[in-house]
Formats: C-alpha cells, structure tokens, sequence
C-alpha cells in the first residue's frame, strides 16, 4: 500500500465516517476555512489512483466510497511504523509506548491480558 499524505488521510477518515460522499459532503465534514472544492476533488482522485477510494457515476457527478476499511489502513500503517522504526520489534514499539506515555500499572496488565488471550 502506498503511504497517504497527511491531508489524503483527512478525506479518508471522512469518508469511513460517511461511508459515500460526493465531494460537496466531504467538504461541509471540515471545519472553517473549508478547502477548496477543486482541493478537495484533486484529493480523492489521487486516492482514486492509489487504489483506496472507489466511486459510482451519477451523470456527470461521483459519489465516492472507500475500498479499504479503517482498521485494514490502521494494520498496514502500523506494520510500516513498526518495521520503519523499530527494526520489525513489536516488542520495541510496545516498550516506546511504554516509556513515551507512561502506561499505569493497570494498562500494562491489560496489555498483558491482550497478549495471552491472543495465542
């Protein structure tokens, strides 16, 4: 999967939240100043591109839908974040998390939990 821009990534998680959209619907989704229209459009054609975002001609007018889910983005990114930055360790991303927020004791039991319930 290619890696989406900071902004292609706004347009996604509007359109998981909305499901389908015309452009004009995910436009009104941001907060003031909005993006320009041709921004926007420019956005998710090269979503289009990439093979994540499909769409449904109406006319002279598309609606456009996700092809991947949230959680399946989330699981590729993360795989890349952990073998980009921690040399392939889950072991060393978990201890970064650790160490960077400062898990409580209950969290890291949690985790724990999590582990052992997933073997």
């Amino acid at each position: 999967m290619k890696k989406l821009t900071r902004k292609e990534e706004e347009v996604m998680k509007i359109l998981w939240k909305l499901e389908k959209a015309f452009v004009k619907d995910i436009i009104e989704e941001y907060d003031d100043p909005k993006p320009h229209y041709n921004t926007v459009s420019s956005l998710v054609r090269l979503l289009q591109d990439k093979g994540i975002v499909g769409y449904n001609q109406y006319g002279n007018t598309y609606q456009y839908f996700p092809l991947m889910t949230k959680e399946e983005y989330r699981s590729s990114f993360m795989k890349q974040v952990v073998s980009d930055y921690f040399d392939n360790s889950y072991k060393s991303a978990v201890a970064f998390f650790v160490k960077e927020k400062g898990l409580s004791p209950d969290e890291l039991e949690e985790l724990i939990k999590l582990i052992k319930e997933d073997k």
